[in-house]
């Protein structure tokens, strides 16, 4: 059950989000995780102040090695920053990682706004590494940037979410929390269809890292051999628990609770609506 994943991410130095979140989720949900980091942030809850990128060639390097050497059953990819480490990361998927299932949380920008995606790197990563993701996750911004259409309500979302299957994922969850209203919705879209996962909105600024932390347990999901559906209901289960008890460090965004434990995560029975919607983990 356990699961391997490798995680290729920026590095957070303030630990809610990047590296740092993504190892504290795998743990968290049973699965072991290794990195290949692709840049380093200084960075707190306030925002991100400098950002150090890694050689391309070293992102390359630590992810061929332990590829080889323990093996992974997902790969979950977030801040990749320049078009070059995109290129490299893709060369190394389809070369080292063929087959192995690929969540690709297309990273753009911090939640205090810093921008972690080069604009001149947008492109590459539609090109090379959505039609390689097995989910792609997005947020409203990134998918209307990635789809190139505005995203107001949850018809929007699926809208969206079949625009970016065209372009060569498995599935798209399209992830509804900058939408305003007490529910927020989450699309995942595939060629089955839509579904919808839903849950009451915590009124919170503790919610740093929220997307990483969500890709992270949905690839641990996947690597433990559950099906999407069922990774993605642990996953927003596991988050929504993770919003709920954040201990409220820092200034600014707080970071979540990663250490939480599997058992209150299994997964939620997925009942289907007449509208394929699933009501998703209470919160």
């Amino acid at each position: 059950m356990q699961g391997r994943v490798l995680v290729i991410a920026g590095s957070d130095s303030g630990g809610g989000a990047g590296i740092q979140a993504d190892i504290k989720t795998v743990t968290a949900l049973g699965g072991y995780a290794m990195t290949a980091i692709t840049a380093l942030t200084a960075q707190d809850t306030r925002g991100v102040s400098a950002i150090h990128d890694v050689p391309p060639n070293f992102v390359a390097a630590q992810a061929r090695v332990v590829l080889a050497d323990i093996g992974a059953d997902c790969v979950k990819i977030g801040m990749l920053h320049t078009p070059e480490v995109i290129e490299i990361v893709a060369a190394v998927v389809a070369a080292e990682a063929s087959g192995i299932p690929v969540v690709l949380d297309p990273v753009m920008v911090a939640k205090g706004g810093a921008p972690l995606l080069r604009t001149d790197a947008v492109e590459r990563l539609r090109e090379t590494l959505l039609p390689r993701a097995t989910v792609l996750t997005p947020n409203i911004p990134e998918a209307e940037t990635l789809a190139g259409r505005s995203i107001r309500d949850r018809d929007d979302m699926e809208a969206a979410g079949r625009a970016l299957l065209a372009q060569g994922p498995d599935a798209v969850l399209v992830k509804g929390g900058h939408l305003s209203g007490d529910v927020v919705y989450d699309a995942l879209v595939s060629a089955d269809g839509t579904r919808i996962f839903e849950s009451p909105r915590i009124d919170t600024s503790n919610t740093h890292g929220t997307g990483c932390t969500l890709a992270s347990a949905i690839a641990t999901g996947l690597a433990q051999g559950m099906g999407l559906a069922d990774s993605v209901a642990r996953a927003r289960a596991y988050v929504i628990e993770a919003i709920r008890s954040a201990p409220g460090l820092g200034h600014g965004h707080g970071p979540l609770n990663h250490g939480l434990t599997v058992r209150p995560f299994r997964t939620a029975h997925l009942g289907e609506g007449h509208d394929g919607s699933d009501g998703g983990p209470s919160a």
